[in-house]
């Protein structure tokens, strides 16, 4: 019932030739992800973490057990990449050692197989959200969806530090790009950064002011 409720999205990222896949926010069903990646004829290679809510990487969420991240684990060993700012929440929300984190800043670049994904620090949802941009596709967690962006308004959140990720740490990825969000909070799911940027009332406000008077609480 929870997983209705909150309609998060799974992604696989992986490159065909190699056979190397990673995952991003592995919560609800570690064991159908696995298998979903082997019966493709893939093999799971790493996670990546948006960020660190439960209902992306597993853990306690309104009285709830979300399996994720620690399950996937004992399937399958395999790095966690987070963004540095994000690590010592995902150790705390998840429960995963230390040794199974691996640290990331803005500008990384993590390869699988030929594929590089680049991880884009995107904080404002919480400190260390991040988004990944690989091969003119977006996958953005809970930092921008299709309408709205994430929740600003949570322990952690920051609303200007939400405006300038959307503004300016997003700004140089193109119009063509596909946005790919965390949740399914809009008719399709998946949209160009340009329709996006169009008709995504977030890109309203002209300032940082006038984006507080908005979304500041």
């Amino acid at each position: 019932m929870l997983a209705r409720q909150m309609v998060n999205f799974v992604y696989l990222i992986g490159d065909r030739e190699t056979g190397e896949a990673v995952v991003v926010d592995p919560a609800y069903d570690p064991a159908g992800i696995v298998a979903e990646v082997e019966a493709d004829g893939m093999r799971l290679t790493g996670v990546l973490a948006t960020h660190y809510h439960p209902d992306h990487v597993g853990g306690s969420m309104m009285q709830f057990s979300i399996t994720g991240v620690a399950e996937l684990l004992e399937l399958v060993s395999v790095p966690v990449h987070v963004q540095g700012d994000e690590a010592e929440f995902v150790r705390m929300t998840t429960g995963i050692g230390e040794g199974d984190i691996r640290r990331h800043r803005s500008g990384d670049l993590l390869p699988v197989g030929e594929i590089q994904i680049e991880m884009i620090h995107t904080p404002g949802h919480t400190p260390g959200s991040q988004c990944f941009l690989t091969s003119g596709k977006l996958v953005a967690g809970d930092t921008l969806f299709l309408e709205g962006c994430g929740r600003t308004d949570l322990p952690g959140s920051d609303p200007l530090a939400m405006y300038e990720s959307l503004t300016q740490r997003l700004a140089r990825v193109p119009d063509s790009t596909i946005l790919y969000p965390g949740h399914l909070y809009s008719a399709l799911p998946w949209a160009s950064m340009g329709d996006t940027r169009r008709t995504n009332y977030v890109f309203t406000p002209r300032s940082p002011e006038q984006w507080l008077a908005m979304f500041g609480g």
